[in-house]
């Protein structure tokens, strides 16, 4: 299996197909084009033409980076996919975030411990709080 890492965003429909195949809902393809455009960062994992994996980055490219859309197709997970996304992020966080810089994510429940392995922690409530998000429905 040989996986082509890219760091060009996706065809707008892979990207919606990849999101599907995790369970992930799709918002209307403008939504999510214009969300692909305004991102930092891509990074696009396809094995042959079959987009199986995908990273990026979303932010104000100065002090704050946020991980966004790690999503690996359910066939290719614990493959080495979702590392090899994860190292091209790391690498251009490398590059880009100056000290003072925060990078941060939102880990899907069972996933925090692939992300430590990036030097990410969870956020216990002390000092910073736990996070928190909201949904526009």
């Amino acid at each position: 299996m040989e996986v082509r890492i890219s760091n060009r965003a996706p065809d707008l429909e892979e990207f919606m197909t990849l999101r599907t195949a995790v369970g992930w809902t799709n918002p209307k393809p403008g939504l999510v084009q214009q969300s692909l455009n305004n991102s930092l960062f891509h990074v696009c994992a396809h094995i042959d033409s079959k987009l199986v994996g995908y990273g990026r980055i979303v932010g104000d490219g100065a002090m704050y980076f946020y991980l966004q859309d790690i999503v690996i197709s359910p066939e290719y997970q614990n493959q080495g996919v979702g590392r090899s996304i994860m190292q091209e992020i790391e690498s251009f966080v490398a590059d880009n975030a100056m000290p003072g810089a925060t990078i941060g994510l939102l880990a899907a429940c069972g996933k925090e411990a692939f992300y430590s392995q990036f030097g990410y922690s969870p956020r216990t409530g002390e000092p910073l709080g736990l996070g928190m998000c909201k949904f526009v429905e």
